[in-house]
């Protein structure tokens, strides 16, 4: 299995601005003053090896949307955010196709994308959205409600379907094999385990672990466990988290990285990223991340990653 993340912000979109972008140009620059860049090869050297990816790339500004791909014909996907869209061009290049979404939960951040899925627009697609939430398809209605949306979701031609799952229940869609547990937010949220050829993949966004929750904590972990690849809400940094922003339903750096170590997990993503971080900001979620693992589990082989727009990681 390998995930590919279309869109990895949370809360809000938080595109590039131009102040943004200027700020980069100028930090590449004074970083080539002193060097001979002469070949296409030179540059491609400096880009990957001088600078920090905060200066040569960005972790984009898309909410949360995330596809599972290496599993099969059909497409199956996590979330609808904005980064929905992007994928949707891509996909409705390729001829009718048959969708599966499953939904964390019904928060507009995770939900947003859906009135722009070109797919859903075009007859021969079939989409089929779960979740765990009573009356989604009501919810999908509300949204492209007038007078919040010009076209309502009836006017859509692909066939969808909306199907609810129960939590702790174990089914088996298309090839994968998939669970849920019940996750600590605003509204609950639902985590999702899913496992093909041998792999095991967790998809855990909009979670909050506090230390006095044991009952929660002693389920994530053992829903969690040995997994090849965790994507771990990571919205806060630690301070963040335990102090003004207690309770907003969201978990941290840290905390990811302790999960991660006491349930045997391979390879760690942190996503769900705050949206008033800029790319410096959050280069700096990812490295504290790392030296925390040095600190709490020097000799744990654990992988860290930070999720950005375009990040395609293998399990």
């Amino acid at each position: 299995m390998e995930l590919h993340f279309w869109g990895s912000r949370g809360s809000l979109p938080a595109p590039l601005t131009a102040e943004k972008v200027r700020k980069k140009i100028a930090a590449a620059v004074r970083a080539a003053r002193d060097r001979e860049l002469r070949s296409e090869t030179d540059i491609e050297r400096f880009l990957d090896g001088a600078l920090p990816f905060a200066a040569r790339g960005t972790y984009g500004g898309n909410t949360s949307c995330v596809e599972i791909r290496g599993v099969g014909q059909d497409y199956f996907l996590c979330d609808a955010g904005t980064g929905l869209r992007d994928f949707g061009h891509r996909a409705a290049s390729k001829g009718p196709a048959t969708f599966h979404i499953f939904l964390s939960h019904p928060h507009w951040d995770h939900i947003q994308g859906f009135p722009f899925f070109t797919p859903a627009y075009g007859k021969g697609n079939k989409i089929l959205i779960y979740g765990l939430h009573p009356d989604l398809g009501a919810i999908f209605e509300t949204q492209q409600r007038t007078p919040f949306f010009p076209v309502p979701l009836k006017a859509m031609a692909a066939e969808i379907s909306f199907i609810t799952l129960e939590a702790g229940r174990t089914y088996e869609i298309g090839p994968l094999t998939v669970t849920t547990l019940k996750q600590v937010h605003p509204g609950d949220s639902y985590g999702y385990s899913f496992v093909h050829g041998g792999k095991k993949v967790v998809y855990s966004t909009d979670a909050e672990h506090k230390d006095e929750d044991r009952a929660f904590s002693a389920a994530y972990l053992e829903f969690v466990s040995k997994a090849d690849l965790l994507v771990f809400d990571a919205q806060y940094t630690y301070v963040d988290a335990v102090g003004p922003k207690e309770n907003w339903g969201h978990s941290n750096n840290i905390t990811g990285v302790e999960m991660a170590v006491h349930s045997g997990i391979k390879r760690l993503c942190l996503f769900h990223s705050e949206h008033t971080f800029d790319d410096e900001e959050l280069d700096k979620i990812l490295a504290d991340a790392r030296e925390y693992l040095k600190i709490f589990a020097p000799h744990c082989p654990l992988v860290i990653d930070l999720a950005y727009d375009g990040l395609t990681i293998e399990a």
